[in-house]
């Protein structure tokens, strides 16, 4: 079996490559891949059987590369790289990915590919609020239904959520998705990480650069990511914001 190795981590990448080389049966596709656009391009240059994929990667994490991985006719079977602190282990268990633990040993990795497959949205779902169904915080992604099929959303991509009728736009840095949810049910999960500005909007709080009044004597705010671009603050939530930034 073909395997390609998927880590941002040079020492990583060497630790899984001397695992493999010590294994009968599976032959090491080089070079490795050390971000997820790099990964995605490798799997469609390469196609390898395996993917071994880290979980937690700057830009395309791991559970985005699976997540397009599943809009492939054939997508090779993947085994998540998982560092203990990073993804509680009772998640991994439950949603039947295929994973090993870092740091990994011989006897996993091993045990691992001979059990891998490939992995589905249902299961990718399941993966993005781990912490949030054992009731210890909300999810790490969020997961939106588009043209292509499941898109995963890093909560820390997140610029803001703004409700329009029945639906609300997530902007994040790569550009907008459209959720079912209510704003509601967003703010109560992500409110240490969000603030509302207007009855039907939410920003990131770590996404604020200014507070400005205009010449009119409404309320801009201005947000990292945006170009620029400003989102309107209602006069009812001014106090509140402003008291926000003053702790930031």
């Amino acid at each position: 079996m073909n395997v390609l190795i998927v880590d941002d981590e040079t020492l990583a990448r060497e630790h899984l490559s001397q695992l493999l080389g010590s294994l009968e049966g599976y032959t090491l596709l080089e070079p490795g891949a050390t971000d997820g656009e790099e990964a995605l391009s490798l799997i469609e240059s390469l196609k390898p059987d395996v993917v071994l994929l880290d979980i937690r990667m700057p830009g395309l994490d791991g559970l985005q590369v699976a997540a397009k991985l599943c809009e492939r006719e054939l997508p090779p079977s993947v085994v998540f790289c998982v560092a203990p602190d990073e993804f509680p282990e009772q998640a991994l268990k439950d949603s039947g990915v295929s994973y090993v633990l870092k740091p990994v040993n011989a006897q996993d990795l091993s045990a691992a590919l001979k059990e891998a497959h490939r992995p589905n949205r249902i299961q990718l779902a399941a993966l993005t609020r781990p912490a949030a169904q054992s009731g210890s915080g909300p999810r790490s992604h969020i997961s939106a239904r588009t043209r292509k099929g499941i898109e995963l959303i890093p909560i820390d991509q997140v610029i803001y959520f703004i409700a329009d009728h029945k639906y609300v736009t997530l902007r994040h840095e790569g550009g907008e998705v459209l959720l079912d949810e209510p704003l509601k049910a967003l703010e109560d999960e992500f409110g240490e990480r969000f603030v509302r500005i207007h009855r039907n909007a939410l920003v990131a709080r770590n996404r604020i650069e200014r507070l400005q009044r205009t010449p009119l004597g409404h309320f801009q705010l201005f947000l990292k990511g945006l170009n620029g671009d400003a989102l309107i603050v209602s006069r009812r939530h001014v106090a509140g914001v402003r008291k926000m930034m003053q702790q930031l």
